[in-house]
């Protein structure tokens, strides 16, 4: 091992039923530069066969693999994930999902800006690309609270959220923070988590640490568009919104509601025949997330 890899990382991948991107996934992060880094697998119990199709990579230990024994959600699952990469010991720990492919230099470019930093930071997050090499839009960070982050080239650039796509956490902070919110289930963890970090911390973008999230498509889950088999799923994300947005105070409650009303106007405008379905799903939501109030939990 090089003297500049010291420093330990745990990288932590959340699963479920898709075991070909899993696998790409993982060996993508064993070809890396750096070699300092452990792979962990956090399997949300997949029934086509996850662990079968990765076995070898568990018996040469190549890998920790750790079976939730149910579906979690991905909430539940870095929150799982963190606390098992606490147990083996590590620097840092460094959060994606399963079909985020890292580039060879993706981790060396994230050491080198906790060096440029001098540690200073609460989060880094990495700049994710689509399979076509264009920006990922559903992995786009937030500049602040309210603004997207509109610069992709500028190498080191202050943040307030980011996604779990190659999110990279000083365990330090982590002891510090807690994790991420295990009820929310799926949606809004990771931006609750991350901007729970930067509330404390200067948080970075490190847009020369480069991922490629190969998602099906290039766009943001919408509840105006989306077919009706997956409606439900929505639950979560307006539930879970008004968590985030409430810890913002009177500001939090007007973009919340701000951003309601845009997406009651793209039900309206769009040619799904359920519409009213829709708008039900948004308000019921909403007023479980007021009632809403999960705890945090800490890893020590």
């Amino acid at each position: 091992m090089k003297k500049e890899e010291s420093k330990k990382v745990v990288a932590i991948i959340v699963t479920y039923n898709r075991k070909e991107l899993l696998k790409e996934s993982i060996e993508a992060l064993m070809e890396q530069n750096y070699k300092n880094c452990k792979i962990l697998v956090i399997d949300n119990n997949s029934t086509d066969g996850t662990k079968d199709y990765i076995q070898k990579l568990i018996d040469e230990k190549k890998i920790i693999y750790k079976n939730t024994n149910k579906n979690i959600g991905g909430a539940g699952g870095f929150n799982y994930g963190i606390k098992e990469a606490y147990k083996i010991g590590c620097d840092f720990m460094w959060l994606m999902d399963d079909d985020c492919i890292v580039h060879k230099d993706t981790l060396t470019k994230l050491i080198d800006a906790d060096s440029k930093l001098n540690g200073e930071y609460g989060f880094l997050s990495s700049k994710v690309l689509w399979k076509n090499n264009q920006i990922c839009k559903m992995n786009i960070p937030k500049k602040n609270f309210h603004t997207w982050q509109k610069n992709f080239d500028r190498p080191i650039q202050k943040i307030a959220m980011a996604s779990f796509v190659s999110l990279f956490l000083k365990t330090k902070v982590v002891e510090k923070i807690g994790l991420p919110i295990k009820e929310f289930f799926i949606w809004t963890d990771d931006w609750e988590y991350t901007r729970r970090i930067s509330r404390k911390y200067n948080c970075y973008y490190v847009t020369n640490s480069i991922v490629t999230h190969k998602s099906q498509k290039n766009e943001g889950a919408d509840i105006a568009t989306v077919n009706d088999d997956r409606l439900d799923r929505f639950k979560y994300l307006y539930r879970n919104d008004v968590v985030l947005y409430r810890r913002e105070g009177l500001k939090g409650w007007i973009l919340l509601y701000i951003r309601l009303i845009i997406h009651i106007i793209r039900i309206l405008k769009s040619n799904k025949n359920d519409k009213m379905k829709r708008i039900k799903i948004i308000f019921s939501s909403i007023s479980d997330g007021k009632k809403f109030y999960p705890d945090i939990e800490y890893v020590n």
